[in-house]
């Protein structure tokens, strides 16, 4: 896991400039949910970033959202993003 973690935090600083990335795994506390899935993540990204606190909070969302795309078609059901 931690291998995908760091692949995540990678492909961020690699499409912004000097970011700071903490990952939180939050799956463990969604195993009761009726849409969960094993085999997919719940996670939240905090990401402090000059880049991303200048945007307006949808199209810094859009941004990591696109960064992360094929991410959250294979690996992660949910991702919560906070920007600071």
């Amino acid at each position: 896991m931690e291998n995908f973690f760091e692949s995540i935090k990678k492909k961020i600083k690699k499409n912004i400039q000097d970011s700071k990335i903490e990952i939180i795994d939050n799956t463990d506390k969604h195993v009761n949910h009726k849409s969960f899935q094993k085999n997919k993540l719940h996670l939240s990204l905090i990401i402090v970033s000059n880049e991303l606190k200048v945007l307006n909070k949808i199209d810094a969302h859009k941004k990591i959202m696109g960064i992360l795309s094929e991410e959250l078609k294979s690996k992660i059901h949910a991702l919560e993003i906070k920007i600071k």
